[in-house]
């Protein structure tokens, strides 16, 4: 090792640990909040529907499958229909991946 780099190694050790005591410092007293709009619970099925609650107390009560499904059918063109459908599938596999993924983040705590 050069002088150069051990002079460079022992001064950014003297920057670099009070910066990393003060950051720590700072952290420690601050607490950390979640978005409101962070789902908190997801409960229901896609047959029966799904009730989406957030962190800021909102709740939402999306269609149940079959509804939505049929709301599809009000589009005029096959493609249109065709595009709804799938996204409402997308959507509500993912609402119950979302509903699987906190009850397992819970029953890690």
């Amino acid at each position: 090792m050069t002088p150069w780099t051990r002079r460079l190694g022992r001064g950014a050790g003297v920057v670099l640990v009070p910066l990393a005591l003060a950051g720590g410092a700072a952290y420690a007293g601050t607490c950390w909040t979640p978005p409101d709009d962070t789902i908190t619970r997801v409960s229901g099925n896609r047959d029966d529907g799904f009730t989406i609650e957030h962190y800021d107390g909102s709740v939402l009560h999306p269609p149940t499958l079959s509804e939505a499904i049929a709301e599809c059918g009000e589009y005029a063109t096959r493609v249109d229909r065709v595009r709804c459908r799938v996204e409402v599938r997308t959507w509500y596999r993912d609402l119950g991946d979302t509903k699987r993924a906190l009850r397992l983040a819970r029953r890690s705590d």
